[in-house]
């Protein structure tokens, strides 16, 4: 519920008066302290209001009445729990917050959301607004969407989530609000999966939309109008979209030439879908994740088109569709490659030869679930890849000798994670730190199973494992890695021995009948000693 420092500044130097000077005390004891702002003015005040945390922001707040009135006019950004409840406090609120321009309303699934009255009362006193977050308002309706549009025009990003308005109010909101750049709609149950359908777009909004971003929609296919008229439209996202894009991708990369940045995620595509994609010559992002239909052949006509590619990820969901055949003409088209994501690819020194050796700006690269990529690919890797800053590498074949050739490569590399290889050890690791100290190694060791604990210790080790893999379920796959060291995985294995060994003496039935709900789920884990 921050907001930026530009959201308010002082008028000028000048209109800020200088200090008065404090008076001698009358007493030497005496600790009356001078409240020195009130000589600063309104403007300076809400500025120190914006470098402070949201709760101290709060806290200062209640302070007197003029820094609530201050801290309250100033505040640009604005995150409600939209209950059904919230209605009544609608108009003290804004009242208030007299000055919000990014709101967000968020409501739980167990919840009553607001409803149209309440979303219309919003707009005609946030009439300025410019950003729109809806999450689980399942009792808007195409009818207090209409409204809520034809009020607030001014409107640049609206992002909806669960909620159960259809196709007549995002229309609204698109014809209405011609300032729209980014629109992000997921699983919006309005529109079902019929076809009669109806369409979405293109409205006013078309000629200044940059970004789409469709989510968990049975029809997503409805937004086609849209997209297709969307003329400037340079971010286009879908995931998990039923229906078949590979003729409405071809009308959009007819219609469309600006598109830089492409995801696609288990939607129903092909190399049809990938080849029509080949047009839009300033393609520089491009996500493929788990589109099993997709194979060399698509991802060779990209590479051979869109030679500005700077970053490409592709998740081959184990299929080996794509291979060295495709990754090889990435190399041979694409100089500009900065970041590379494999998962579930199986490439081979062949083609990461190539990728090494002609694109000499590759600078994050990750190898995930691989079964070819072993200590020889490192190797190259390590002699190649001059520009490299960051590696990850997870479930692949490679062992310490990998990590002894990149101790001595890859002169720009900073960090470097392993997980879940099994023959990289904790001393390969070790010895990697010992010889390049500026290098920041990340190890997720893969140990041996102890037999009287292999259920419950693996589910431990699981829980423990806080950083998300690269493409995992989380979100967008991200290179770079927080740093730590294998100590702390050292005591965790020696923790998991001495336990161990004291369940052999059956000292764990002791604390068992201690805490009896406790030890009953340890016993059912460990099993009976």
């Amino acid at each position: 519920m921050g907001q930026t420092a530009s959201s308010a500044r002082p008028r000028s130097s000048a209109a800020i008066p200088p200090f008065p000077p404090e008076p001698p005390p009358e007493n030497p004891d005496d600790s009356t302290e001078i409240d020195y702002s009130l000589s600063l003015p309104d403007e300076c005040l809400a500025c120190i209001f914006q470098s402070l945390s949201a709760g101290d922001r709060k806290r200062a707040s209640v302070v007197c009445r003029r820094w609530l009135a201050v801290e309250g006019q100033s505040r640009h950004r604005l995150s409600l729990k939209a209950v059904a409840e919230l209605s009544d406090a609608i108009p003290r609120l804004f009242a208030r917050f007299d000055s919000v321009t990014k709101l967000a309303l968020k409501c739980d699934r167990r919840s009553v959301s607001i409803g149209d009255e309440a979303l219309i009362l919003i707009s005609q006193r946030c009439r300025n607004l410019t950003r729109l977050k809806l999450r689980a308002c399942r009792e808007l309706t195409d009818e207090g969407m209409s409204i809520f549009a034809a009020n607030c025009r001014n409107l640049q990003k609206f992002s909806c989530g669960s909620s159960s308005f259809g196709a007549k109010g995002m229309n609204a909101l698109i014809e209405n609000c011609r300032l729209l750049e980014e629109l992000s709609v997921k699983r919006l149950r309005g529109i079902t999966d019929t076809a009669a359908a109806e369409a979405i777009g293109p409205g006013k909004a078309a000629d200044s939309l940059k970004i789409i971003c469709l989510k968990n929609l049975y029809n997503g296919q409805c937004f086609g109008p849209l997209m297709i008229g969307a003329k400037n439209l340079r971010s286009l996202k879908l995931f998990r979209c039923s229906g078949d894009w590979d003729k409405l991708l071809e009308l959009i990369a007819d219609r469309v030439d600006t598109l830089i940045e492409v995801h696609l995620e288990r939607i129903q595509v092909s190399d049809l879908g990938l080849s029509a994609l080949s047009k839009c010559a300033n393609l520089e992002v491009l996500h493929l994740v788990k589109t099993p239909e997709c194979t060399n052949i698509g991802l060779m006509a990209v590479a051979k088109k869109c030679r500005l590619l700077r970053k490409l990820h592709i998740d081959g969901w184990k299929t080996n569709r794509i291979d060295d055949d495709g990754l090889i003409a990435v190399a041979n088209n694409c100089p500009n490659l900065q970041e590379l994501v494999l998962i579930g690819v199986n490439p081979t020194r062949l083609s990461l030869e190539k990728l090494a050796t002609n694109c000499q700006s590759l600078e994050r690269l990750a190898l995930c679930g691989s079964k070819t990529v072993g200590d020889t690919e490192i190797s190259c890797i390590a002699a190649k890849c001059f520009a490299l800053k960051k590696l990850c590498i997870k479930s692949c074949p490679m062992s310490d000798h990998g990590m002894e050739a990149l101790a001595g490569g890859c002169p720009n590399l900073v960090k470097v994670k392993v997980k879940k290889c099994k023959g990289v050890t904790s001393e390969g690791a070790d010895w990697l730190r010992a010889n390049r100290g500026s290098l920041s190694v990340n190890l997720y060791a893969v140990e041996p199973e102890l037999p009287e604990a292999s259920i419950s210790e693996q589910e431990v080790v699981d829980a423990a494992d806080v950083d998300a893999p690269l493409g995992g379920r989380s979100g967008d796959p991200s290179i770079a890695s927080s740093s730590s060291s294998s100590s702390s995985n050292g005591r965790f294995i020696s923790f998991k021995m001495r336990l161990g060994s004291f369940s052999r003496r059956g000292l764990v039935m002791c604390t068992f009948k201690r805490w009896p709900s406790f030890g009953g789920r340890l016993r059912s884990s460990f099993g009976r000693g």
